[in-house]
């Protein structure tokens, strides 16, 4: 490169540079408000959480507790419902639906529903929880895949008795679920999938409950074959 175009090209970046500070100063003003805009979101989120979140949190754990109660002794409606003096779970998700509480109640209610034989209930309630502790979350899909069982709808009841064996991942839960998705696959007649799902259990959780007798039903899916 000659130096005539390197004198060239250096002009040019000084220009662009002088082109950047130019568009800073002269929209100095709309990036001033736009940075104080930030900062006040930032506040009031802090403000939020602080002032509004976690009073809100403690009330709503402190109104659960009787609720829980009443599952806890399978007192189902009165647990949907609550009493004179506290809230059920269906309450506690409409007035304290941004909680961890609520997140709680949508799964304690999707289990009330199950059982109540309200399935279409139990499902919307089952799938708005969202949890980090993943047998309650592989116990939510499971109950999620009992419900769709009973309405018939084998193919979903599949995919969510998987989700909840993949999500267990230990030798009480997975093992559970995937002999219950043996059993929809031999329902649907899909007998080489459940021989596969029988087959996991033997081999991936020798040691569990499922396990112990897991040979008798690989030998009847093997002869529907």
């Amino acid at each position: 490169m000659s130096k005539a175009e390197v004198n060239t090209n250096v002009a040019a970046e000084q220009k662009n540079f002088g082109q950047t500070g130019g568009f800073v100063r002269e929209n100095q003003k709309s990036l001033s408000f736009i940075g104080a805009a930030i900062v006040a979101l930032i506040v009031v989120y802090i403000a939020y959480q602080k002032l509004y979140l976690a009073p809100h949190e403690a009330e709503a754990a402190d109104q659960m507790h009787v609720a829980q109660d009443y599952w806890a002794k399978k007192e189902w409606d009165k647990a949907l419902k609550g009493d004179a003096g506290y809230p059920g779970f269906e309450k506690i998700i409409n007035d304290y639906g941004s909680t961890k509480a609520a997140n709680q109640a949508y799964f304690y209610a999707g289990i009330a529903y199950l059982n109540k034989g309200e399935y279409r209930k139990a499902i919307d309630n089952l799938t708005s929880y969202h949890g980090d502790d993943s047998m309650v979350s592989a116990e939510a899909l499971g109950s999620t895949g009992d419900a769709y069982v009973e309405l018939k709808d084998y193919s979903k009841a599949e995919t969510y008795f998987q989700k909840a064996a993949d999500k267990a991942k230990n030798k009480f839960l997975s093992p559970f679920y995937l002999k219950k998705l043996g059993l929809v696959y031999e329902t649907e007649k899909d007998n080489k999938s459940a021989v596969d799902a029988y087959k996991k259990i033997k081999s991936d959780y020798p040691d569990s409950g499922e396990a112990q007798n897991i040979d008798a039903y690989i030998a009847r899916a093997e002869a529907k074959l």
